[in-house]
């Protein structure tokens, strides 16, 4: 490899010549500060954890080794189902993790604790949580990347949770980063779920829209399904199908996460 030296500005000088900086990091055993001049996401993970303390009690050796190795810039988590802070009967502050119980308190520790350790102790964490254990999303950014904005809503403002912790939208300078946990259609009987949802597609697409100013990476569970691979319960479905279905409205589909 061709080196670079800077010229010494005085004869026997017991300055020692600077290399410059090469993409091994150091040279002739000697070793050069790491910078990283990364300004910008370029690898993506996202995981519906189907709650996120299950998982660090259960499978959090495998994550960590696969997060070591794969090493993303962005980890986005949907279905974390950790409550948000705030007593019973208080306004709930969504953006922090309950502890107000000494069981809340020993969970949240649980889950800190693993989210501390190598390599997540690498990344800066944002909540978006429910009044209870239910939905609710996380977007893990390495600490090296600084959005200009994390919002938690559609409409884009910072303070305002969307209900049930569904949304995070980090902004960088050149793309946006959509972290969501989409409500899915509901079953037979719950004619309120198709419309909720009808609802949420339909902000979804005025969101595509009115953000293509930059490129949009959209991570998330988004309820929805092509196989019975992708479904919770392909068994129920097909039988309703079998026994002629109809969903409440023409554009309703049952359907499930991929």
């Amino acid at each position: 490899m061709k080196r670079f030296f800077k010229p010494i500005e005085k004869e026997g000088s017991a300055k020692k010549p600077s290399l410059s900086p090469s993409k091994n990091g150091a040279e002739n055993g000697d070793a050069l500060p790491e910078v990283d001049v990364k300004k910008e996401p370029l690898k993506f993970l996202t995981w519906n954890a189907n709650s996120l303390l299950l998982r660090v009690k259960s499978n959090w050796p495998e994550f960590s080794n696969f997060v070591s190795n794969l090493d993303p810039d962005v980890i986005a988590i949907q279905e974390v189902r950790m409550p948000a802070a705030g007593s019973k009967g208080a306004p709930k502050k969504p953006g922090e993790l309950k502890d107000d119980t000494s069981s809340s308190r020993e969970e949240k520790q649980i889950l800190m604790r693993a989210l501390s350790s190598p390599p997540f102790g690498n990344y800066h964490v944002w909540w978006s949580l429910a009044d209870t254990k239910y939905a609710g999303t996380a977007l893990l950014v390495k600490k090296c990347l600084r959005p200009l904005k994390v919002s938690f809503s559609l409409d884009g403002t910072v303070s305002k949770h969307e209900p049930d912790g569904r949304v995070i939208l980090a902004e960088f300078e050149t793309l946006r980063i959509l972290n969501t946990y989409a409500p899915n259609n509901g079953w037979k009987d719950e004619e309120n779920s198709f419309q909720r949802r009808r609802k949420w597609d339909k902000r979804l697409l005025e969101f595509v829209v009115q953000s293509s100013d930059k490129p949009l990476i959209w991570c998330g569970d988004l309820n929805v399904s092509h196989e019975d691979i992708d479904v919770s319960h392909p068994e129920f479905f097909s039988a309703a199908k079998m026994n002629g279905y109809v969903p409440p409205n023409k554009e309703g589909k049952v359907s499930r996460r991929v």
